[in-house]
């Protein structure tokens, strides 16, 4: 896939387009794509993705933290896996927001040669979104750009046969309830999350648990609600299972922080400020308090052995 910025309009191919900020490239948009792709393939023109670096809300918004399911870079790594061929990387600014649907198109037209623009079935631009599919058709007839409606994509839920609605604020409020498992489902991937380890209380070493504390890469990205995890822990090309606590350790009361404390399993080597990637399996329990250091120690073993069985470890 080729990464595309605020080039010339002779450096890129004609081709067939969609546009979205694709937070966590999830099964609806993947299905997108492959509409994309096809409709691409039929006219003899390139694929193209649309997107931007950092969430519009947040460029109108300075104080506003969208949450994210995937950082920028993660992001362009799934579309990259999609098999399209161009992602185009526009900056979202104050003068793109003013533009009306017809001028972002006339856009689109002349900077970046889309030749065919895919609009998915609920999917709205342009200043104050008023307009709509039959609006946009219009004015890619004026541009020379065909306009094509995309199938709306509803998964079939694993077991029971229901349909469902995938979004990306659906995926955000099942991880914000733990249910990563569900999650995972509409994502068609584990949610992870990326960043640094760093020194911790050094506690669940003393303990028999010692833990790898992730600093999470971006601040904006959405962290799961508090509780025990299920996890798989990739470092340095090396993946193992592990069990994950976030939260704030009120059985130790070490401070108000949030923390992300990964226990590895099979594992004793110094690897702070190492990067490190947790893909949450599933949720097994809300944090609690304990009334003693012994009872939290009883809790960690069963733990132990309920993540070791869901891993098959």
């Amino acid at each position: 896939m080729r990464l595309i910025g605020d080039i010339a309009e002779d450096t890129c191919r004609a081709s067939v387009a969609t546009i979205g900020f694709f937070d966590g490239v999830h099964r609806g948009h993947r299905y997108l794509i492959e509409q994309v792709r096809a409709a691409a393939a039929g006219r003899g023109l390139a694929s193209s993705v649309v997107t931007f670096p950092v969430h519009p809300r947040k460029v109108m918004q300075a104080d506003y933290h969208p949450q994210l399911l995937t950082t920028c870079d993660e992001k362009v790594a799934l579309l990259a896996a999609t098999g399209v061929d161009h992602c185009m990387m526009l900056d979202f600014t104050p003068a793109v927001a003013r533009l009306s649907a017809r001028e972002f198109m006339t856009l689109l037209k002349e900077r970046y040669r889309i030749e065919a623009l895919v609009v998915g079935y609920d999917h709205r631009f342009g200043h104050n979104r008023r307009e709509g599919f039959e609006e946009y058709v219009r004015y890619g007839r004026e541009l020379g750009m065909e306009v094509l409606l995309a199938q709306a994509y509803q998964h079939r839920k694993e077991g029971s046969g229901t349909e469902a609605t995938v979004s990306s604020s659906a995926i955000r409020r099942l991880l914000q309830e733990g249910d990563v498992a569900e999650a995972a489902e509409y994502l068609g991937y584990d949610f992870f999350l990326e960043g640094t380890v760093v020194g911790g209380h050094q506690v669940g070493r003393k303990i028999g648990f010692p833990t790898a504390n992730l600093r999470s890469t971006d601040a904006d990205k959405l962290v799961p609600c508090d509780g025990v995890y299920a996890v798989r822990v990739a470092l340095e090309g090396k993946e193992y299972g592990g069990m994950l606590s976030i939260g704030r350790r009120p059985t130790l009361d070490n401070g108000p922080e949030r923390s992300i404390e990964a226990h590895i399993f099979r594992f004793d080597a110094d690897i702070y400020h190492r990067p490190m990637r947790i893909s949450f399996v599933r949720r097994t329990r809300p944090e609690l308090k304990f009334d003693s250091l012994d009872a939290l120690v009883a809790q960690l073993r069963r733990d132990e052995a309920e993540v070791k069985s869901i891993l098959s470890l």
